[in-house]
């Protein structure tokens, strides 16, 4: 006669059938979870990031600060700037 349903698994048998089957659903869920996060993620672009362009009296601050105009120059300079674009007559 067959045994069909007796496959000699003992106790600790079915306790490693049981954790392994655990593990495994674990495993497929923390997949999915990280999955999802990457795909959700906003996308960077390192190469399109552009750094923001220094304004005028950011350029001249840095002139002076290299010594390529005096103090004079630059507080001419800088009135010129805030006095605003020259128009012509």
């Amino acid at each position: 006669m067959m045994f069909w349903y007796d496959h000699n698994v003992s106790g600790w048998g079915w306790f490693a059938m049981s954790a392994g089957m655990i593990l495994f659903w674990v495993l497929i869920i923390t997949i999915a979870v990280l999955l999802f996060r990457a795909l959700n993620r906003p996308q960077e672009h390192p190469h399109t990031h552009t750094p923001a362009m220094p304004s005028a009296e950011d350029i001249l601050r840095q002139r002076l600060a290299r010594g390529e105009i005096d103090e004079d120059d630059y507080r001419r300079r800088l009135s010129a700037l805030h006095a605003g674009p020259l128009t012509e007559p």
